[in-house]
């Protein structure tokens, strides 16, 4: 076809009777050939771009949303057929380029390379297209849903531009591949210390998913970033993490292998979620219980058997012991906060809401200046946050409301208004 086409523009020029063409005139009016054909091949590349554009983009789009397959719909969406469009008329260019400049090599050496150049270009948005449908048509399969397959993607890119920028590279200076890559070897320091964070999110992205450490949804709190929310995105140097608050905060891969952060994982796969928290009894309110608080106190059905059992075993030791009569002082007996800490324990054992087939207690903790902390130390069932809080603070609104039946006191420190109450009562 080409030299067709040569010698298609010589027939021009041929001379009468002879095989010869007539070489001046044809020297004068190659100039304009050659522009001439440059700009019909700039124009037949145009219709070849347009063709090909019309081609993948709306033929091959319409089969796409007519398959029951999924996976080429990520082609689509990551315009994917779109970046194949634009090669297709540089090949062309490149084809015809040897026609249009025949008599002007230097002429065609500087765009042969500029088209190569641009094919690199294009090749180079094709495949991060192409590896950005990989990451979605992967992210689609169950199992790989919450792993951090975008740091993986995101180093392949980073390897297919990097052979791709050393062939355009290449092709500009007139030198082979190789030479780039042993400078590449001896400039390794300064590509670390540029690439440092992008070597250590590789690095804590491997270390990341070998290990499990987190995964896209997990509920993750580390405080020296102010991070507490759930991650959103796991990419080759940042973790995304959304936060209750509907913040955003970004933390650098391998902090999550070099820093502590708590990951609530565990939490949400258990069988329940943890309550855990203490109130502070004042020390003066603790006394034994008199037989007209135990009477009373018995009419609480959640402790009725277990005072009548308690009551008898004390008596058979103090009976047993001697301690009876002027020696009952030295004898068991019942106390408020041991009754109440009890009355707590069977109120827990009979909540719906509480998991039984976990640690359940109520404990006593060591006494500070604040008085004596008793600590509800149990699981819920539900472990949705805002079921969770509303269990917890329906257990201690009624330890709240409850205490004073036992004749315990809450410590509270004082306020203003009890200090300006007491000034009161001192005038009055």
């Amino acid at each position: 076809m080409k030299e067709a086409i040569i010698q298609w523009i010589k027939g021009f020029y041929a001379v009468a009777g002879s095989d010869g063409i007539n070489q001046e005139l044809y020297n004068q009016h190659k100039v304009f050939w050659a522009l001439g054909l440059f700009v019909a091949l700039i124009a037949l590349s145009t219709v070849m771009w347009w063709v090909s554009r019309l081609f993948m983009v709306q033929s091959l789009h319409l089969i796409a949303d007519r398959s029951k397959a999924t996976w080429d719909d990520h082609l689509v969406n990551n315009r994917v057929f779109r970046a194949l469009a634009h090669i297709v008329p540089l090949a062309f260019m490149e084809y015809l380029l040897s026609i249009v400049f025949y008599e002007f090599p230097k002429w065609m050496g500087f765009w042969e390379k500029f088209i190569y150049v641009l094919m690199i270009f294009a090749i180079i948005v094709t495949a991060t297209r192409i590896l950005n449908a990989i990451r979605d048509i992967i992210q689609e399969i169950p199992k790989f849903r919450d792993k951090p397959i975008q740091s993986y993607v995101q180093v392949a890119k980073i390897i297919a531009v990097g052979v791709l920028i050393i062939m355009m590279l290449s092709i500009i200076t007139n030198r082979t591949p190789v030479f780039f890559l042993t400078s590449l070897g001896a400039m390794t320091a300064i590509v670390v210390l540029v690439f440092k964070d992008t070597i250590l999110g590789f690095v804590g992205s491997i270390q990341l998913a070998a290990n499990d450490i987190i995964r896209i949804g997990d509920w993750v709190t580390m405080e020296k970033y102010g991070a507490d929310g759930d991650v959103e995105a796991i990419s080759l140097s940042t973790v995304k993490v959304r936060n209750f608050d509907r913040t955003i905060t970004t933390i650098p891969t391998y902090a999550f292998i070099a820093d502590s952060f708590k990951n609530w994982r565990g939490m949400e796969e258990s069988d329940g979620r943890r309550i855990k928290r203490s109130f502070n009894i004042e020390i003066d309110s603790v006394r034994f219980a008199d037989q007209e608080l135990v009477n009373e106190l018995k009419s609480f059905e959640l402790l009725r058997e277990f005072i009548e059992k308690r009551q008898k075993e004390i008596e058979d030791y103090n009976t047993a012991n001697g301690f009876v009569g002027e020696k009952a002082i030295n004898g068991r007996r019942q106390t408020n906060l041991g009754l109440f800490r009890r009355y707590l324990e069977h109120y827990l054992r009979k909540h719906q809401s509480v998991n039984q087939e976990m640690t359940l207690m109520v404990r006593q903790l060591q006494p500070t200046e604040f008085g004596i902390p008793l600590e509800v130390y149990c699981f819920s069932k539900t472990k949705v946050w805002e079921e969770y809080e509303v269990l917890q603070a329906d257990i201690f609104d009624h330890i709240f409301s409850i205490v004073k039946q036992f004749d315990l006191v809450i410590f509270e420190r004082p306020s203003g208004r009890d200090f300006a109450s007491g000034f009161r009562n001192e005038g009055a």
